[in-house]
């Protein structure tokens, strides 16, 4: 199993995806592959949103991880999915001493002070700051890292194609998430390709 620094450094950019109908998650997943980004959150806002895990996963050289996880359901549900990764939009003492103790890389929500010296009391360094924008962009994370010197980050929520590589030029951040690779919808797969291989040549 990949650590979730490792995951955080496959790619640039991390799309965040909500998918509808779970015969789209293999186009999607493919195209997204081709373009170079490998690294795929299937957020858990959609019905579909396990069937479109399991079918990912039959994709060759992608990573797909759970994203939008609440709490302990969530997490097995995804695990059991096929799970490589979990994402969460916060972080809970429950849901985090959970997913340590499962062993899948985790990447949980924080979006102030308290939220990392929680998250570091519990071992993890690596967080989803989010969301990104209306938590108070590019100032507000140069001010959260300053010191938390250990603390790493995928920015996510707000982040536009344009504005990715400010975000990327910080020192602490490895990647960040972005939904404006796949639009909602049935797939474009030659549209969602060039998208991702625009976001994948950002670094």
């Amino acid at each position: 199993m990949k650590s979730i620094e490792t995951i955080m450094r496959t790619s640039p950019v991390i799309p965040v995806l909500v998918i509808e109908d779970a015969a789209h998650a293999k186009p999607i997943a493919e195209a997204l592959v081709a373009g170079g980004l490998r690294v795929l959150e299937v957020t858990l806002r959609t019905a579909a949103a396990l069937d479109v895990i399991r079918e990912m996963r039959k994709v060759p050289g992608a990573i797909v991880g759970a994203g939008t996880v609440l709490n302990e359901a969530d997490l097995r549900a995804s695990i059991d999915a096929g799970s490589e990764f979990i994402v969460s939009p916060g972080l809970t003492e429950p849901l985090g001493k959970a997913a340590i103790a499962s062993g899948i890389p985790f990447l949980p929500g924080i979006a102030n002070a308290g939220d990392i010296m929680r998250g570091l009391d519990l071992g993890l360094r690596h967080f989803k700051f989010f969301p990104a924008e209306a938590s108070g962009g590019l100032t507000a994370l140069k001010a959260l890292a300053a010191p938390f010197g250990q603390a790493l980050f995928c920015p996510t929520g707000g982040i536009s194609l344009a504005s990715a590589p400010q975000w990327l030029a910080l020192e602490p951040v490895l990647c960040v998430g972005g939904s404006w690779v796949v639009p909602k919808g049935a797939p474009d797969a030659a549209a969602i390709t060039a998208a991702a291989a625009q976001s994948a040549a950002l670094r």
